[in-house]
């Protein structure tokens, strides 16, 4: 685990172990609930935080777990969960498949999202930009981790990892489908009045497609770069440009804003960054300026870093070691091979025209990453064949 201690996101009080299912403030002795190893500290979620603690004083773990996993973000506009949906999934999750997961959740076209996340180009220009500036860092911390992605990807290379986010069942699915349980995950918002998680600093902090959502941006920027210490780092990628209109919700930024809030970070197109990943190559930071035209900005900073990009071969971009991979699941059987059907109209007009797989493939349905030649390992390297979770 990393060494993190939690703080009253509210009073910013250390929190210590109350019960099984709770922690407590030191000082006023207002608690917080906990299920399954992850602390909810939403501070605009009163009634829920009561509820959810009656229900586990009570030893109703399972209906505590339905209402939070009801919760969703303020930016949240589609329908709330069926409850009778939810309690199937509390009911089957040891069985439930992360579709069934996702399905269950209610999520939608963000399900989509989330259940291809592993081929995107958004997640792909991400894991560049790491792998171009990759250290080995010991410890990572990702805000606004979703279900896991990129924290399985670290873990997978030995990294002790911890995510943030402001939707408890992103993290519940995370911890059952998609990391494990030795992640340390805490759910609370970037918004609150006190940054809940304290401690030792961390060799790499991440935020991947979230950072544009908030409204103090550089009142994030400094918890985070406070995360990383002195020595650590930060990979911040996809940030919407304000001046490209684009498919989410948020709050672009500009390439000013960019210059004036990261003055020592080396900044990036994410087209870029997907494209030297397909090519094999260091991906080329430009300035601000240059950029002004690109979808998103990535960026890295922070003393820890690697201070020129490398070579995108061998790293976190690729598989883990001795992985079973999968054709990539956006494949349907069509003729004597497969062929891409896209989830959603809005999918693939988003990801279309980027992405790194091409639209037929002759299979097979699984790949052995060990001992492959150059160009079945080309085929991986663009996503033809991807490393899913065990239960996808």
């Amino acid at each position: 685990m990393i060494p993190f201690a939690l703080e009253s996101p509210e009073t910013g009080n250390a929190l210590n172990p109350d019960t099984a299912h709770s922690l407590r403030d030191a000082k006023t002795g207002a608690r917080w609930p906990v299920i399954d190893g992850i602390p909810y500290l939403r501070t605009n979620r009163g009634d829920l935080v009561a509820q959810t603690l009656r229900l586990l004083d009570d030893d109703k773990p399972d209906l505590a777990l339905e209402g939070l996993l009801a919760d969703q973000d303020d930016w949240w506009t589609g329908p709330p969960a069926d409850p009778i949906d939810l309690h199937r999934l509390v009911k089957d999750r040891d069985t439930a498949t992360l579709r069934d997961a996702v399905a269950l959740l209610g999520w939608g076209r963000v399900g989509d999202y989330f259940l291809h996340r592993w081929t995107d180009p958004t997640f792909l220009a991400g894991l560049t930009l790491l792998e171009a500036h990759w250290n080995d860092p010991a410890c990572v911390f990702e805000f606004a981790c979703g279900i896991g992605h990129y924290l399985g990807a670290f873990a997978g290379r030995g990294a002790k990892v911890a995510g943030a986010d402001v939707v408890f069942a992103k993290l519940w699915v995370a911890r059952h489908w998609v990391v494990g349980g030795k992640a340390q995950l805490v759910c609370f918002d970037a918004a609150s009045p006190h940054w809940p998680v304290v401690g030792s600093p961390v060799d790499l902090v991440v935020c991947n497609d979230a950072f544009y959502f908030l409204d103090d941006k550089p009142g994030l920027l400094e918890c985070l770069r406070r995360t990383a210490g002195d020595d650590g780092w930060l990979a911040l990628s996809h940030i919407h440009n304000a001046e490209r209109p684009g498919f989410s919700a948020g709050r672009a930024v500009s390439a000013e804003e960019i210059e004036e809030l990261f003055p020592d970070g080396l900044v990036y197109d994410d087209d870029e960054l997907t494209r030297a990943l397909v090519e094999c190559r260091a991906p080329g930071p430009r300035a601000p300026a240059e950029l002004r035209r690109c979808e998103a900005f990535s960026i890295v900073c922070g003393a820890g870093m690697r201070p020129a990009p490398r070579i995108v071969a061998d790293g976190i971009t690729l598989p883990r070691e001795g992985a079973l991979l999968r054709l990539n699941p956006l494949y349907v059987p069509q003729g004597s091979g497969y062929a891409i059907a896209w989830p959603s109209e809005r999918y693939e007009a988003e990801y279309a025209g980027r992405a790194t797989y091409p639209v037929r493939s002759p299979g097979p349905e699984r790949l052995d990453w060990v001992g492959l030649d150059s160009a079945d390992a080309a085929r991986v390297r663009r996503r033809e064949f991807v490393d899913l979770p065990e239960r996808w």
